[in-house]
């Protein structure tokens, strides 16, 4: 599928930049938003004019992949999961191939809430989104996110699963995942970080 053409405005600034730029040459803001990172010290009004410029983007083109990522990342930020849900389902309608957009839909899942609460049709979609992650693009912070899940979902609950939780941790450790992404993950979740992790 070719992508489409469009002509970005920094949502930072409003000056209009070129279509492959990812930072503002006026503002050096980011224009478009691939990581969670890119907006994480970002104010709460900045995080919102940049979800209502990406809004806007996506009146005109609806199905770009990288303005519904920029735009779900914002509403993940700024708590709205059902908006990143849906841009995220987006994203990845138009591009499997995103392991990110996967991982990031099952953190949008759980609602800021402890996996826990979840139902388990929740949790199923949730492990579904991260293996699609792991199979595109084998991460720490992927194998670590599902040892969460394994741990306040299932263990928790007396359930049996496979792999356990301390195998998914373990696999985390020997691909690498730093303390930092660690941390950040809890914070992106809204959840305290178990004992253990």
């Amino acid at each position: 599928m070719s992508q489409q053409i469009i002509q970005l405005e920094c949502p930072g600034c409003g000056a209009r930049v070129a279509p492959d730029a990812t930072r503002c040459e006026y503002c050096d803001q980011p224009v478009i938003i691939t990581s969670f990172n890119s907006i994480a010290n970002m104010t709460a009004p900045m995080v919102n004019k940049y979800a209502n410029s990406f809004s806007n983007s996506l009146k005109s083109a609806p199905d770009n992949e990288i303005l519904n990522v920029s735009a779900a990342m914002c509403y993940l930020k700024m708590k709205l999961y059902d908006k990143a849900q849906s841009a995220f389902e987006k994203a990845i309608e138009n591009n499997i191939d995103n392991s990110e957009a996967y991982f990031y839909a099952a953190v949008s899942l759980l609602k800021g809430k402890k996996a826990f609460l979840a139902s388990r049709s929740v949790i199923n979609k949730v492990e579904e989104y991260i293996n699609a992650a792991n199979l595109l693009e084998e991460r720490g912070i992927y194998h670590y996110f599902l040892g969460y899940i394994k741990h306040d979902y299932f263990d928790r609950k007396c359930l049996n699963t496979s792999p356990a939780w301390q195998e998914c941790l373990s696999t985390a450790e020997m691909l690498g995942i730093s303390e930092y992404d660690k941390v950040n993950l809890f914070e992106l979740l809204a959840v305290p970080r178990p004992q253990g992790f």
